[in-house]
């Protein structure tokens, strides 16, 4: 049971939050990230071409983060294109959970690039290669700043989403690649050492590998619908059964749906006493407590009020 008025003011709220302002923030996440996309196709070109010049594994391995970043970009962007689409009958929550597909896509594909780096910089450093550093040092350098102009592109949208948040790492992790493709080849100019390339190659795996293990784990959790981080959902049950008049809370379900967008579903068993303005003003109550009182507000929730004989003879799997 809702209250009168509940299915309007959530209509409300959810065309404000699939309308103008959503729809404005994912034009101005589509214009960064494709001004990112430009810069980091760029230097990937600039380093497969200095690779394959010098013979740097440092600077192949950052082309090939460079690649996955690419890719992982233009995921993101595909995302926040389908994020801007309404919701309808089939897609009742709209696309934006593309959102956290595309961050689990970025973050599977760093995994497997840093595996793919290591075991080529271990075999290197049993087998040191020889170097051209001079193009290598050029195109760490052009890297570098070129990475700087991606982060100052994509800093302002960092805290948007899951999703740009993702993409604004992976740059982080390219200006970090860069500046250990420069030291790499400044040591194999200055001291002749040429496994420093295999060192810094190394390095950037060391730190890619738990950005992307995190990221990965927290799209997966927010896949399979765990209780969002953040939120204790015993002591949610705890506040709710507090509520004056509820006897009982089961089929408590609070999953988040995209970045800002948590949902909550609850069925409340009420004492025999209460009518049906009592059960309004229960409704009332939990909707306020879910939306400001715990850590993680509760954006989007449905309460259905039972009796104690209803209770008794629902059906559920969960």
């Amino acid at each position: 049971m809702q209250r009168p008025g509940h299915q309007h003011d959530e209509h409300q709220r959810d065309e404000h939050r699939h309308g103008g302002h959503q729809h404005g923030g994912h034009g101005v996440s589509r214009r960064r990230l494709s001004a990112a996309l430009a810069v980091t196709v760029v230097v990937l070109v600039l380093e497969l071409v200095g690779a394959s010049i010098s013979g740097s594994l440092a600077l192949a391995a950052d082309a090939g983060h460079m690649a996955v970043d690419s890719t992982g970009l233009v995921v993101a962007l595909i995302a926040t294109v389908l994020m801007a689409r309404p919701r309808d009958d089939r897609h009742t929550w709209g696309w934006e959970r593309s959102e956290i597909i595309a961050a689990a896509l970025q973050a599977g594909m760093l995994v497997i690039i840093c595996l793919m780096v290591a075991w080529e910089a271990i075999q290197r450093l049993a087998s040191p290669t020889p170097l051209d550093p001079l193009p290598m040092l050029a195109i760490g350098v052009i890297g570098l700043v070129a990475n700087a102009v991606s982060l100052f592109i994509l800093a302002g949208g960092r805290g948007d989403s899951l999703n740009m948040r993702a993409a604004f790492l992976e740059v982080a992790n390219d200006a970090l690649g860069s500046l250990a493709v420069i030291v790499a080849a400044i040591l194999a100019l200055t001291t002749g050492w040429h496994t420093g390339d295999a060192v810094a190659s190394l390095f950037i795996a060391v730190l890619m590998a738990p950005r992307a293990v995190v990221l990965l784990r927290r799209s997966l959790r927010i896949l399979m619908e765990e209780t969002p981080e953040g939120l204790d959902l015993a002591m949610v049950r705890d506040h709710i059964l507090s509520i004056p008049g509820v006897d009982d809370v089961h089929d408590l379900h609070v999953t988040t749906i995209s970045t800002g967008n948590v949902s909550l579903t609850a069925h409340l068993t009420v004492a025999p006493e209460v009518d049906e303005p009592g059960s309004v003003l229960i409704v009332h109550a939990l909707e306020d407590c879910v939306a400001s009182h715990f850590p993680v507000p509760v954006t989007h929730s449905t309460v259905q009020i039972d009796s104690p004989q209803h209770r008794d003879h629902e059906r559920l799997r969960h």
